[in-house]
Formats: structure tokens, sequence, C-alpha cells
């Protein structure tokens, strides 16, 4: 494990990236939830208590630590959400 791999799993315990998991995506650790997946609903007004209900394997600890990671890790974060963009039908 490298050093910044440490580091992550001690600053982010609920994140991982995983190479055989959605290609390393950071996800929840133990799930194939994308960091991402929580960030989009964030981003369109979901509350945590919100989201925990709409993904009920997550706890609201694992919600709030893949919210911290994007607020710590947001240029990665950010080119995962454009490369899964779907592009809107005219």
């Amino acid at each position: 494990m490298s050093v910044e791999n440490v580091a992550t799993s001690l600053d982010h315990p609920y994140v991982e990236s995983v190479a055989d998991v959605l290609r390393g995506e950071p996800v929840v650790k133990g799930t194939r939830t994308s960091v991402r997946a929580i960030v989009e609903r964030w981003r369109f007004g979901e509350g945590v208590e919100e989201i925990a209900r709409s993904l009920p394997h997550l706890r609201l600890a694992q919600i709030f630590d893949a919210l911290g990671y994007y607020d710590d890790h947001r240029e990665e974060i950010e080119k995962y959400i454009e490369l899964n963009r779907v592009p809107a039908n005219d």
C-alpha cells in the first residue's frame, strides 16, 4: 500500500478505490456505490438523511465521509462526474 493510500484510508475510512470495482473510481468501502453518485444526489438537493433513505445499505457516517472525500478530492470526482454525464436529448 502506498503512502498516499494509507493517508487516504486514515482520512476517509469509508472510501476506497479498488481496480476491479468501477475501474478504480472511489466508492463507499465494501459497496459499489460511488462517491460520485452520492455527490450528484447531494447536488440535486437531497439532504444526507434523504440520501440514506434512498440508499439504505449506507450509514450516515459513510455518506458524510463520501462528501468529505469529495471536498478533499474535488477535481478527481468532478472528472468522474464529467466522464459519466449522459448527454441531453435535443
